[in-house]
């Protein structure tokens, strides 16, 4: 997965984040929505609509991108 720097980070638009408030989670590309997926529960400070919302544009991105997604709902991410 490539890194992303403070310069790059800023220039991703805020629809290429799992969590476009805060932010956080970029899904700009398959690296980067397989680590959202992984470290989706790790995410704080967020209501779960707030989940809810990012779930839906990481399964879209994750389709896009034909990322494997076994998880209907991030309830169910272990």
């Amino acid at each position: 997965m490539s890194k992303i720097n403070e310069a790059t980070r800023d220039l991703v638009s805020d629809a290429n984040f799992a969590f476009p408030k805060e932010r956080k989670e970029p899904i700009h590309d398959a690296a980067h929505v397989r680590n959202a997926i992984a470290r989706f529960k790790q995410v704080q400070g967020v209501t779960d609509a707030e989940r809810d919302a990012a779930w839906k544009r990481i399964q879209a991105a994750a389709k896009n991108m034909n990322v494997a997604l076994n998880e209907k709902d991030w309830r169910e991410l272990s």
